[in-house]
């Protein structure tokens, strides 16, 4: 995938990827809901309290992405719906490929 290919919410990274993400916490259930404003929106089922949500995102992305929990990391917006994330261990590809099937 080029550059241009690429949506804007997914940059290749050395190691890695990383995903700008629109997180809906508090949702019926845990699905991709499409694009919000330039980043992929998540509607997540746990509450956005103690970092619940959090965990419900990187759990999600790990499983879709077919990575251990340990190897996503929340760069930033850990008190916002807006947030960064970097997966380590798989291309801007597969990560493409596996959040959008």
């Amino acid at each position: 995938m080029s550059a241009a290919q690429a949506p804007a919410w997914l940059r290749a990274v050395d190691g890695g990827a990383e995903i700008t993400l629109y997180v809906q916490p508090g949702a019926r259930k845990t699905e991709v809901a499409g694009e919000h404003d330039g980043a992929l929106k998540l509607r997540i089922n746990a509450p956005p309290v103690e970092g619940k949500a959090n965990a419900a995102v990187i759990a999600f992305i790990a499983e879709r992405c077919g990575v251990a929990k340990h190897r996503v990391a929340l760069l930033s917006g850990e008190l916002s719906r807006h947030k960064r994330l970097r997966v380590v261990g798989v291309t801007a590809d597969l990560v493409l490929l596996q959040l959008l099937q």
